[in-house]
């Protein structure tokens, strides 16, 4: 694990999942490794109430009925399709899903406009091909295809950015459950065993793109993922990824309550300005999602950590803010220097303190961009 950039959650948790597999006595579906029960407890976190001798952190930071719906539908033979804007944890919550089902969340498939059939389905070993011939040995599985034979979930990251014909090959998949291999005449046929399934996401803000067809829409359960607007909840995941990413950097460096609420707030008043816009010319391009503020936030801790005193001052923050967030010039500074002036201009004069650094640290930035 220490030689992995990012470890999948079933190798980051194998401690967690072990110890729940051994207490598990709930009724468990198919091949699963964890009852329904104990994979809304890895996912969301233990209580007192559940009586464990061990805590379980939580990971995922949501409404519990989300958690519970996709667990029901993944027990079930339909697929599952977590949808919503942008950074709302919908990639997250798959790989913990397949990491406490089935111990494996890295049979995935990202959705682009260059996915092909033969990612969800199979390609071939060229050179095998024309050494032996076409056979089973020399055939690629997808990562579909791979979930299919074991019995346990495959990932479909982005399914609305890839094209029709991908998505119509789906249909089959989650409808008959097998594929079939035409260029075989013996074992050409590879059906799922119980336990396969398959978890997709989607970003509502690609609505139009490429949209599902009815056929393949029947076929998934649909579990939409909303914004969080509660802030406190914002603050715990906001605080709970950039501590995971500060441990993968081994840095030692304390967020203040104080500078996390300036950034709560900052992208609160953001998103607020960005709800009462009438064009797009006076929206930034950012979606203002808890991953951005997590982005944000990292940033300015490791520009803090190399480059200045090991302190996280709100002067940093607000560089690391702007320069984040101001990707179209100079539509997003305008509106990034029409907020300073506007909102924390006011703010810094009557609350004083940290505001007013964070002022002057927005303004350098965007002086520097502009």
């Amino acid at each position: 694990m220490s030689e992995m950039l990012r470890a999948p959650a079933e190798v980051k948790y194998a401690d967690e999942l072990a110890y729940l597999e051994s207490v598990d006595t709930g009724p468990k579906p198919y091949s699963w490794r964890l009852s329904p029960r104990m994979v809304r407890l890895f996912v969301l976190g233990s209580e007192r109430a559940d009586g464990l001798d061990r805590d379980i952190p939580q990971k995922w930071f949501g409404d519990r009925s989300f958690v519970e719906r996709s667990i029901v539908t993944l027990a079930s033979d339909r697929g599952l399709l977590l949808i919503g804007d942008p950074g709302t944890g919908k990639s997250w919550l798959a790989e913990l899903l397949a990491a406490a089902i089935c111990r494996n969340s890295t049979l995935v498939v990202q959705g682009t406009a260059g996915t092909t059939e033969d990612h969800i389905k199979y390609s071939w070993n060229v050179s095998m091909v024309i050494a032996k011939g076409q056979s089973r040995e020399s055939m690629i599985p997808s990562p579909i295809m791979t979930a299919m034979e074991q019995g346990v979930i495959g990932r479909f990251e982005e399914l609305t950015r890839s094209t029709s014909d991908v998505q119509d090959a789906l249909i089959s998949i989650l409808s008959e459950k097998y594929v079939s291999i035409p260029e075989l005449n013996d074992d050409n046929i590879v059906f799922a065993k119980p336990g396969f399934s398959i978890i997709a996401t989607a970003n509502s803000r690609d609505r139009g793109v490429n949209d599902l067809s009815s056929a393949l829409k029947r076929r998934f359960n649909f579990v939409r993922i909303p914004v969080v607007t509660n802030k406190r909840s914002e603050a715990e995941i906001v605080r709970f990824r950039t501590e995971e990413l500060l441990r993968r950097h081994h840095v030692e460096l304390d967020v203040p309550p104080t500078l996390l609420d300036i950034l709560l707030q900052s992208f609160a008043d953001l998103r607020a300005a960005a709800t009462s816009a009438t064009s797009d010319d006076e929206k930034l391009e950012s979606a203002l999602s808890t991953a951005e503020q997590i982005g944000v936030l990292e940033d300015a801790i490791l520009h803090s950590q190399f480059f200045g005193d090991r302190t996280l001052r709100a002067a940093t923050l607000a560089g690391s803010l702007v320069g984040s967030l101001a990707r179209r010039s100079p539509e997003d500074l305008a509106i990034l220097n029409k907020y300073l002036h506007a909102v924390v201009e006011p703010r810094a004069k009557q609350d004083g303190g940290e505001w007013n650094d964070f002022l002057d640290g927005g303004r350098q930035t965007i002086a520097a961009l502009s």
